[in-house]
């Protein structure tokens, strides 16, 4: 009779233990691998491979500047440094601009994903800003990408999430929970979006920024236009924006 007991009470314990691992794995939703097309592969390959600078591509330096200097106040609080930040949202709008999607949800996905965390790995082994999964430089990059580099992971993430888009007609709730290996859930969409419409939520042409004569920022030896022609050692800072005798703020 103990015997029985024992063995069944060991049977609980190891379904237990099975749905507690289940739901782990579920928790940590990533991307699922699934074969894709040869045509699907080509595209994907040769978009990962492509290694053209990062440089912002709005309609205009004007239009440009403004959403950086907006941007670049709502993420101080997790990118501190003034040039690390600045890199990484020239690399967010150009990478989401490239795929076609709107650097606003690319942000709100990246505040789910990893908070901003370069070096953020989940669980299930997913890297970077936008917890891409290791297989994914194996299925359509050479195997050797970091994930950890910037361009490299917002590359594929933004590539991977087109993809998905793509595969769902543009649903986006359903691509995003592709995205996350959650496809049938809404909670990781809502999330997404949720974090993209109340902290990333970006309309343009408010405020308006108005070019004069100056050519040189007074606080900065670089001047703003090198941007959008793909310097490297621009900085841009709340100060440097307000003080900068190249552009006189206004509103609309």
């Amino acid at each position: 009779m103990k015997r029985k007991q024992a063995a069944g009470y060991a049977a609980r314990s190891a379904l237990f233990l099975a749905c507690m691992a289940a739901a782990r794995i579920c928790a940590a939703g990533e991307q699922q691998y699934e074969p894709l097309s040869a045509s699907v592969h080509t595209i994907m390959h040769h978009s990962v491979a492509d290694r053209a600078s990062p440089r912002l591509t709005f309609d205009s330096q004007a239009e440009g500047a403004v959403w950086l200097f907006e941007m670049s106040k709502r993420m101080e609080k997790y990118i501190p440094d003034d040039i690390t930040r600045q890199d990484f949202l020239m690399t967010v709008q150009y990478e989401a601009a490239r795929a076609g999607l709107d650097p606003q949800l690319v942000l709100g996905l990246i505040q789910v994903e990893s908070k901003f965390r370069k070096y953020a790995v989940s669980k299930a082994g997913a890297r970077g800003y936008m917890q891409v999964m290791p297989f994914w430089t194996k299925l359509i990059g050479d195997g050797q990408q970091n994930l950890f580099s910037l361009r490299t992971n917002l590359r594929y993430g933004c590539t991977i999430l087109r993809h998905y888009l793509d595969i769902e007609r543009g649903n986006m709730s359903r691509a995003l929970a592709r995205y996350n290996g959650t496809l049938g859930q809404s909670r990781y969409p809502d999330n997404v979006l949720r974090a993209w419409t109340a902290h990333w939520n970006y309309e343009r042409g408010t405020p308006r920024i108005i070019r004069s004569i100056a050519r040189r920022c007074t606080t900065r030896s670089t001047c703003l236009a090198d941007i959008f022609r793909g310097s490297s050692n621009v900085v841009l800072s709340s100060r440097c924006f307000m003080t900068c005798s190249r552009w006189a703020w206004a509103t609309s």
